[in-house]
């Protein structure tokens, strides 16, 4: 991978208000750390960060870091992390990771296509990416930018071929979505027994024959028979 030149600046000041001052006058807060050093605070040009991006084929970026008042001309570093604001996509906060030429280092590189696969051209399917990434340990100057991948060799794992969809598959997919299910014939047969219940409850029941009707309580036999023992008997 070829190191593009980037300068920066030492930056003293950390608040959120100075941060923000900072922005304003076109610099763009940033950090550098790495295994065998302390993190330093430093800001870089927004057009010169911004420029850098855009050159770039890929998001792994190694650059070759200028600090302005440093004894050392040159620092190896990749882009570890760009902050973009939401809305205008500008660029808020940048992260260098300092790395040794001589040490390996792990990234993550894009997965590009090239060619046209056989399943889409002869049969009419859709090509689909399976992977965009793949994780690369390399010396830094020895790392791809992004790693291609020729789509007509059939024993790639990261590419696949969607067979194409007929009408007819498509329609009865739909028919399948839009259908109601059928209730099971065992909830379907509760739900009969019920209503027959209900109805059966709501009708008045016949008087049955030969039921005899209920006697009299005993309270009202005693009352009976005390108001007989007091009627006067007739005179002769």
């Amino acid at each position: 991978m070829k190191s593009l030149s980037l300068k920066a600046f030492p930056r003293s000041l950390a608040k959120r208000s100075a941060v923000k001052k900072l922005r304003v006058t076109g610099r763009v807060p940033a950090i550098i750390y790495g295994r065998k050093i302390q993190p330093q605070n430093l800001e870089v040009t927004l057009t010169d960060i911004e420029d850098l991006i855009h050159q770039s084929v890929s998001e792994t970026i190694l650059v070759d870091l200028a600090v302005e008042g440093e004894a050392k001309s040159r620092r190896l570093a990749l882009v570890q992390e760009v902050q973009h604001h939401p809305l205008s996509r500008k660029v808020l906060h940048v992260d260098f990771h300092e790395v040794a030429e001589n040490e390996k280092v792990t990234v993550t590189v894009p997965v590009e296509t090239t060619g046209e696969a056989a399943g889409v051209k002869t049969g009419g399917g859709v090509l689909e990416h399976v992977l965009f990434k793949l994780k690369v340990r390399a010396l830094p100057r020895e790392l791809p930018e992004v790693i291609t991948v020729d789509v007509g060799d059939k024993k790639i794992p990261v590419i696949s071929v969607a067979a194409p969809i007929t009408e007819a598959q498509e329609a009865a997919a739909l028919e399948a979505a839009t259908t109601p299910l059928a209730e099971p014939d065992v909830l379907k047969e509760k739900k009969e027994e019920g209503a027959e219940q209900a109805a059966a409850g709501g009708a008045a029941k016949p008087a049955q024959k030969g039921v005899e009707k209920p006697s009299e309580k005993p309270v009202e036999k005693a009352e009976k028979a005390e108001k007989a023992e007091k009627k006067p008997e007739k005179k002769k």
